[in-house]
């Protein structure tokens, strides 16, 4: 499947944490579903692309380019499945600031169309993540460090922003990396009652409560959690107990592991792992964190920006006690700069999107070990940036 016949489709978002709704189950009856591919629109891609998966083989079809837009870099898909939603992360300029599309999704042929666009109140757009009620769009601002929540109205477009949040302070640990406040993903809680921000620029997790009635969300108190100097927390995610949260440390290759406190709306360290493996003696900086459904094991994708060929995921097992983590295997994920990985909504496949190398390659899960295995299928699509899945109609 080489050659740039690219792609589009549809499966679940491409959040942080993975979501579940009585309104619409992403599992699919028939084993098929759509994935969308989020990309930088740099070079030669030009927005939003998607295959059909089959859950049963592992088996990717393409679909093609299904929504030109500019930089759609995070996807999140409406629970009812109807409705997807992008950050639009590089466009700005003056007269029409930074935004976040939406798009009303053809089920039959999983082709988008634009609904509207609203500003995310802050520069470079890099996460979106929808509340578990499907009312809210939170973003976060990389660049303007700031953290937004967009109404969604009952034909899927956004409203303008009911509650935004502006960081301030810094430098962070690094300053060449971290000048100033980047807020750069969002996880909330099972219970849809706390947010978690990373906040790039300064080293530290924002902690809100999160109203869902009104969209709001207010900071805490405390309001963050303080990480060390030049950790950089890039995303992260809830264990699907809500008792811990998984952090990946961009800048020093590690895995911050933090049991929740709901009652407080606090994080406690349990623990701190390279993301790495012993042997790597370059520099890696790590982007996506996931937990498999069962809260079984954790997979942590690698980007090697010193080029010694080891762009990885990581695989750890969970204490079922603790949350806390232990590594089994690292990798390779067959490709560079693998920025975004997603697990099918089935359990038994990893997706890795190398951003670097243009392409999307497809791993078996081992369910009793959580280990990964090559299928050996690696199709091309330009610089992929985020994953999401949704249940498909059988193709005709």
């Amino acid at each position: 499947m080489r050659g740039f016949p690219y792609i589009a489709a549809a499966l679940l978002l491409c959040s942080l944490s993975p979501r579940r709704t009585p309104a619409a189950s992403n599992d699919s009856a028939s084993g098929e579903y759509l994935v969308y591919i989020g990309t930088y629109t740099r070079s030669t891609s030009k927005g939003v692309y998607a295959f059909r998966f089959n859950s049963s083989t592992g088996k990717l079809n393409p679909v093609g380019l299904v929504a030109e837009i500019p930089s759609p870099s995070f996807l999140a898909i409406h629970p009812n499945g109807r409705f997807l939603y992008t950050s639009n992360e590089r466009e700005y300029n003056e007269q029409m600031g930074t935004k976040v599309s939406s798009f009303a999704i053809d089920t039959d042929t999983g082709r988008l169309t634009l609904l509207n666009r609203v500003a995310s109140h802050g520069d470079g757009p890099a996460h979106v993540v929808l509340d578990k009620t499907g009312k809210w769009v939170i973003v976060a601002n990389m660049r303007g460090g700031s953290v937004a929540v967009l109404p969604i109205k009952p034909d899927g477009s956004l409203g303008e922003a009911t509650s935004v949040d502006v960081h301030h302070g810094g430098p962070g640990g690094d300053p060449e990396r971290q000048p100033g406040p980047h807020a750069h993903g969002t996880a909330l809680s099972p219970d849809n009652r706390f947010a978690i921000v990373s906040e790039h620029g300064m080293d530290q997790l924002r902690l809100y409560r999160f109203d869902a009635a009104k969209g709001a969300l207010t900071p805490n108190s405390p309001a963050f959690f303080q990480e060390g100097p030049a950790n950089a927390p890039w995303h992260l995610t809830f264990h699907p107990s809500g008792k811990t949260v998984y952090v990946v440390n961009e800048l020093s290759a590690t895995l911050s592991v933090y049991a929740f406190d709901k009652a407080a709306a606090t994080v406690r360290e349990l623990q701190k792992v390279s993301t790495v493996s012993p042997d790597f003696t370059g520099k890696s900086n790590p982007a996506e964190p996931r937990v498999d459904r069962a809260g079984k094991f954790l997979y942590v994708s690698n980007r090697d920006v010193s080029n010694q060929g080891q762009d990885s995921i990581a695989v750890y097992s969970i204490d079922a006690g603790n949350g806390k983590v232990a590594p089994l295997e690292f990798v390779p994920s067959g490709g560079k700069t693998p920025r975004n990985i997603a697990l099918d909504p089935s359990g038994a496949f990893l997706l890795a999107g190398n951003q670097a190398s243009n392409n999307l390659t497809v791993f078996r899960i081992d369910s009793k070990s959580g280990r990964l295995t090559p299928t050996g299928q690696v199709v091309d699509v330009p610089e992929p940036t985020c994953i999401a899945f949704l249940a498909a109609k059988p193709a005709r």
